[in-house]
């Protein structure tokens, strides 16, 4: 059974950055896409990127177009999403989740990770 864990949120000022991971474990994500979602209190879960099992196709949610980037590392087993000029409406608990067939940004994913507290405060 395929099982996923976020790591690498945190507390950081607006426009700082940090980069989650997402690691693998119980199975080989090379035939997953992999998408990250967030939610945050009062909210809906929401995608936020995704990104094709071969790694040639990624989308994002306009909301972190040109600040965010997912990519995946086949030899570690990982996803990451590098988040850059953070603002504080980008703080959530952010979710790894990987199913086979097309990445999309619907929650429609068979795998889901605990979750990752990013805080966006100054």
């Amino acid at each position: 059974q395929l099982q996923l864990v976020e790591s690498g949120g945190g507390l950081v000022q607006p426009g700082g950055s940090l980069r989650l991971s997402c690691a693998a474990s119980g199975g080989t994500l090379d035939y997953y896409a992999v998408g990250w979602f967030r939610q945050a209190p009062g909210k809906e879960r929401e995608g936020v990127s995704c990104i094709s099992s071969s790694g040639g196709s990624t989308n994002y949610a306009d909301s972190v177009k040109g600040r965010f980037t997912i990519s995946r590392d086949k030899a570690k087993n990982t996803v990451y999403l590098q988040l850059n000029s953070l603002k504080p409406e980008d703080t959530a608990v952010y979710y790894c989740a990987a199913k086979r067939g097309l990445a999309t940004m619907l929650v429609l994913y068979a795998h889901w990770g605990q979750g990752t507290q990013v805080t966006v405060s100054s």
